[in-house]
Formats: C-alpha cells, sequence, structure tokens
C-alpha cells in the first residue's frame, strides 16, 4: 500500500479539565487531571499506524517516563519508532491542555527534546524520506528543520501534507511553491497569509492567496463546521458529523492523518477528506489525545452507519 512518514514533536500531555477555560487574571477549580501521550506530530503518527497505514515517525524524546509513555503509545498502535532520537541530555517536551465543558481547549507547549530535531537530524535520516509515498509535518518542531523536511520530500517527488500547526508568519515562499496540501484551521490561515478569516468568502480568500504562492491544494478546517478545500478547480465546502463533543484535543491531527491513509490508499480526494472527517468526528467524542484516536475498524463502521 506504500508508507507515511511523519515528522513531527513527541510530548507528554498533561490533561486539566475545568467548567470554563481560565480568562487572564481568574483561578478556576480542576475537575480532572491526567497524563498522556501527545504532540502533534506523535498524534498523527499514532494515528496513521491505527488507522492501517505502514508508519515511520521521526521525533526526538528524552531519558525519562514520559518519553517511555510516549513510545509505548505509538508502538502500541503500530508505528515505526526505530528512528526516534533519545536525548540524554533533554527532557521529553511537555504541553499542558486546558479543557472546558463544551470541548474547547487551550495548549501551552514546552518543546524540551524537540529542539534536537535538526537540520542535521534531517540530512541523518534522507533514506527515510526516499523510502516514503506521502510526507507528513507540522510546525511544532524548529521552523528551519520542517523546512529543510519539505525541501527534501519534495526534491524526492513525494506527496507533502503540510499542517502549519502552530501557525507561523514567517513561511519562505519556496515551501508553498509546488506543494501538494496545506492543512491550516481558520486561525492559522488568517496568520500565515495576514488576512481575515472569520467568514467561508474569507477563508477562501485567504487560500487564493495561497494557491497564487504555489499550493496545489488549500484544506481549511473550521472546526464543527467541517472542512474548507480550494483549489484551481474551486472552492467545495465539506461539512462534519454531526457528533457530541467532549474534547477537541488531537482532532486536528486525527483529520491530517485520516487525510493522509485514504490518499495513500489511492481514495480520491473528496472521499479523503470525508474519511478524515469521520476519524476526527470520532476523536472529539472522546477525551484524550492519542486515547481519542480510533481505529480503522471504527471510523469503516461510522461511515457505513450514515449510509444505512
Amino acid at each position: 500500500m506504500g508508507k507515511i512518514l511523519v515528522f513531527g514533536s513527541s510530548n507528554a500531555d498533561m490533561i486539566l479539565k475545568t467548567v470554563n477555560i481560565p480568562q487572564k487574571g481568574e483561578t478556576v477549580r480542576c475537575e480532572d487531571y491526567k497524563n498522556a501521550a501527545g504532540g502533534k506530530g506523535a498524534n498523527q503518527a499514532c494515528a496513521c499506524a491505527k488507522l492501517g497505514a505502514d508508519t515511520v515517525f521521526l521525533s526526538a524524546v528524552g531519558s525519562d517516563q514520559f518519553a517511555d509513555m510516549v513510545l509505548s503509545s505509538l508502538r502500541a498502535a503500530g508505528t515505526d519508532v526505530s528512528r526516534v532520537l533519545k536525548s540524554a541530555s533533554q527532557s521529553t517536551g511537555f504541553a499542558v491542555i486546558n479543557v472546558d465543558s463544551v470541548g474547547e481547549n487551550t495548549i501551552v507547549v514546552v518543546p524540551g527534546a524537540n529542539q534536537l530535531c535538526t537540520e542535521e537530524y534531517i540530512s541523518e535520516n534522507l533514506a527515510a524520506i526516499a523510502d516514503a509515498d506521502i510526507c507528513l509535518v507540522q510546525l511544532e518542531l524548529p521552523g528551519k528543520s520542517v523546512y529543510e523536511f519539505i525541501r527534501q520530500a519534495k526534491l524526492c517527488g513525494k506527496t507533502v501534507i503540510f499542517n502549519p500547526a502552530p501557525a507561523s508568519k514567517d513561511i519562505p515562499d519556496d515551501i508553498y511553491d509546488g506543494l501538494d496540501y496545506i492543512t491550516p484551521n481558520e486561525t492559522e490561515i488568517a496568520q500565515i497569509t495576514g488576512m481575515a478569516a472569520e467568514s467561508e468568502a474569507e477563508i477562501a480568500a485567504a487560500a487564493e492567496r495561497l494557491l497564487e504562492k504555489g499550493v496545489k491544494n488549500v484544506i481549511v478546517t473550521i472546526g464543527s463546521k467541517g472542512v474548507i478545500h480550494v483549489s484551481s478547480e474551486g472552492v467545495r465546502r465539506y461539512p462534519a458529523y454531526k457528533v457530541k463533543s467532549v474534547d477537541t484535543t488531537a482532532a486536528g491531527d486525527t483529520f491530517n492523518a485520516g487525510l493522509a491513509v485514504a490518499l495513500l490508499e489511492g481514495k480520491g480526494l473528496q472521499d479523503a477528506i470525508s474519511f478524515g472527517n469521520a476519524a476526527a468526528g470520532i476523536s472529539v467524542t472522546r477525551n484524550g489525545a492519542q486515547p481519542s484516536i480510533p481505529s480503522r475498524e471504527e471510523v469503516d463502521g461510522f461511515i457505513k452507519n450514515q449510509y444505512i
């Protein structure tokens, strides 16, 4: 079927459940607390494997109990972590995630060992890029390394999915040129283009700006409203599946993984977006990042039930 290579962050997630997300200067009571494996890269690698793809992960962790938790979760999903760098000097990255009563969240990330994913690390793993069919990457690692990874993947003729999260205003123009897929949410596309992106028309206009820079497909996730796809063929909206959301953590990561897996399997883009939507829809009905990611059987069953 082919192989997906994910380059991204590995974190230990510290999840705080509160009724409301605190405002500036406000103290709120924590209703529940737990630790779980996370990080955008690790979430996407875990999801790709759980959804049935042969998945290799490039990342870095420390030599601590958090590293054991992150790597154990990935191995359990079937992800190849043999190329993950283990540092004796840096701790595993971690994220503090505040989730409110309706499932919305805020996240503070401490990079830790993720900072060791350097351009040199990319050069040491060029064989993994050459061996992959689809390369999936985010922006939770040092920007220079992410951009070098994308450049090398494009040089090798690989399909590249770039999830620009967290967003940066300083993405070089050559990264956009010839990029197969970019998958921001509405906040991220506003930040990377400097344009308003509150309405669907504004989102489409911002996406057009990225097309002008050379991107082939702009896929904007808009939460419970679904997805907007913009390409040279026009604008298409894909509604989200109707579910009861309890925690949106890793929903975007699960969507990106679902998109990548479906494309790897040769599905058309419309079906790939719908598959990613279904996987993300299931994930928001559960708590946590990687614990919320569904299996392939669950997604196939969920989609089937929509048409009965």
